[in-house]
């Protein structure tokens, strides 16, 4: 197996640190891979990196250290005890690869120079641990809506504008995501941020023959969605409307608790559903802060449809779990795909990857069971 390396962006966020824990308790053997759609059978000849040949490292702004971090997910319920014990010390060896982030209230030079050090810290992060390729993963704070500019339009226009001084011309996701492709790896947005979905960024892929996928990962309320969705339009049952409120605490909370924020987590998730049920309908959706959930993530949704000779009828249902433990595996799923398909040559999005996301780029696909069966029939072929 060739060593493989996973580049965090918000490194010492809930979602990473979980994801990182999951890793060493894998490698350790103190825990089965569960939630991991990548350990399934059906794909253990691929010649995906083993647990064993992943790497971590990454970015983040803040400075709290993995282990202390680990520590407070764990009395939060996410992290098992007996988990947290056996992977204190590896948590300590990761932080050691990590470097600080990217900030526009805090850079002090322009943002080409930003993304130079940060494209910098992923390719000696490589060459220090001999890797074969680095996939580098957003699982940053989502970020408010950021406007189009028209320096967007293309490459060179882009880097252009990043050359100035004090000129903000990208959010941080999308400095994120130009450092990983100028340091020649692939980019897989776990956010709705803009990250890569700007043309610039898409031809700097293609320039580069680089793969890249996302985006906001589907972990919850969109995933019960996106398997009910397609049960009514199969049935020819009317949707009238599709009502749900997000109750979370945690950092989550905190952040989508802000409209600007929440912008873009709210648009991901209409436009799933407007393509599941075949065109708009009424779909009001809240996030509400709740501080007193810690980590706990609750969806309540309510479907009114219309059934033969207009019949009212209506369903209800209740998702509560931990969203970073759900979010978590995915993380190393899309690790150990990307992977394969820059070993295997491709550019450009990754739509069979959309089977984890609220927003997939490359495919027009929202409906589970048929992601999964496009997941499986790419990742199968030789």
């Amino acid at each position: 197996m060739e060593p493989t390396g996973l580049w965090l962006i918000g490194a010492r966020g809930s979602v990473a640190t979980t994801a990182i824990a999951g890793l060493l308790a894998l490698r350790a053997r103190v825990v089965e891979p569960t939630g991991c759609v990548s350990a399934l059978p059906r794909f253990a000849d691929l010649g995906l990196p083993g647990w064993d040949e992943l790497r971590v490292g990454g970015h983040d702004i803040a400075e709290l250290a993995l282990d202390k971090r680990a520590e407070l997910l764990t009395e939060a319920g996410v992290i098992p005890h007996r988990v947290f014990e056996a992977v204190r010390a590896g948590l300590s060896e990761v932080d050691r690869e990590l470097r600080p982030g990217y900030h526009p209230a805090t850079n002090p030079g322009s943002q080409a120079d930003a993304a130079r050090r940060l494209a910098d810290d992923i390719g000696e992060f490589a060459a220090r641990n001999g890797l074969a390729r680095v996939v580098v993963v957003n699982v940053s704070s989502t970020e408010p809506v950021f406007p189009a500019l028209p320096e967007h339009g293309t490459l060179a226009a882009l880097e252009a504008a990043m050359a100035v001084p004090g000129r903000t011309v990208l959010p941080p996701s999308s400095v994120a995501a130009y450092a990983a492709l100028r340091a020649g790896c692939p980019f897989v947005d776990f956010t709705p941020s803009t990250g890569i979905r700007l043309p610039a960024l898409e031809e700097l892929a293609a320039a580069q023959r680089l793969p890249y996928a996302g985006s906001d990962g589907k972990t919850g309320e969109t995933l019960v969605r996106s398997t009910l969705a397609p049960m009514f339009a199969a049935r020819a049952l009317h949707v009238r409307s599709w009502s749900g409120t997000n109750l979370l605490g945690g950092g989550d909370g905190l952040t989508l608790a802000d409209a600007e924020h929440a912008g873009s987590k709210l648009a991901s998730k209409g436009r799933g559903l407007a393509t599941l049920l075949g065109g708009d309908v009424t779909s009001p959706l809240h996030i509400d802060n709740v501080p007193d959930l810690g980590e706990q993530k609750i969806a309540w949704d309510h479907v009114s449809f219309e059934g033969f000779l207009g019949a009212r009828m209506s369903l209800q249902f209740t998702w509560s779990g931990y969203d970073s433990a759900l979010a978590a595996p995915l993380v190393l799923d899309l690790a150990r795909f990307t992977a394969l398909a820059h070993r295997r040559g491709e550019s450009g999005p990754l739509g069979c990857l959309g089977f984890f996301f609220k927003d997939p780029m490359g495919t027009e696909e929202h409906r589970l069971a048929e992601q999964f069966a496009e997941l499986t029939t790419w990742a199968e072929a030789r």
